[in-house]
């Protein structure tokens, strides 16, 4: 069928391309704006959309469209990562074997692994959002019409270790 279209086309248009069709043509997304938007996205690629369809003087949707489908150019969010440059691998790579040489035939039974991690027990306050509700200022206690100005959170630290043997138990530790 597909072959059978394509010949009854070229009879048609004496070529393979698409018979002229009926509706209003397209405004937004011409070829002119098509390479006008290529150039500032090549020179810029984190340039915002709204701001190029603004000077450009076009909808934010057409503009879109013209980039993710007409440019074939895709949004994506940048990762923050840790950089590795080659002399940084090669240190790592460095201090890890000389770490195995040292540590090698030694037991790593006796080496702990520890982490900490401190908990908010109380969550702070928004001022901007801090709403009472009441029919009228004088019925509100005092200690809840004023809060102060320091806020004094409480929280815990928790702590433990680990070994290749066994673990230590959770330490608590309260901070006001």
């Amino acid at each position: 069928m597909l072959v059978y279209r394509t010949i009854e086309r070229y009879k048609v248009t004496s070529g393979i391309t698409d018979k002229a069709r009926s509706g209003r043509p397209p405004t937004a997304r011409s070829i002119r704006l098509r390479k006008a938007v290529r150039s500032r996205v090549a020179r810029n690629s984190r340039r915002s959309m709204r701001k190029m369809a603004k000077e450009l003087e076009i909808n934010r949707e057409s503009l879109r469209k013209l980039v993710h489908q007409d440019l074939g150019v895709k949004s994506l969010k940048r990762k923050t990562v840790h950089h590795l440059t080659p002399s940084i691998r090669q240190k790592r790579l460095e201090r890890c074997k000389g770490l195995l040489r040292r540590r090698g035939t030694q037991d790593f039974g006796r080496i702990l692994f520890s982490d900490k991690k401190l908990f908010i027990v109380e969550e702070p306050t928004n001022h901007q959002n801090d709403r009472i509700l009441s029919t009228a200022a004088k019925d509100i206690p005092e200690e809840v019409k004023f809060v102060d100005r320091v806020q004094k959170l409480q929280s815990v630290m928790v702590w433990g270790g680990v070994t290749a043997n066994s673990r230590t138990n959770l330490i608590l530790s309260r901070k006001e």
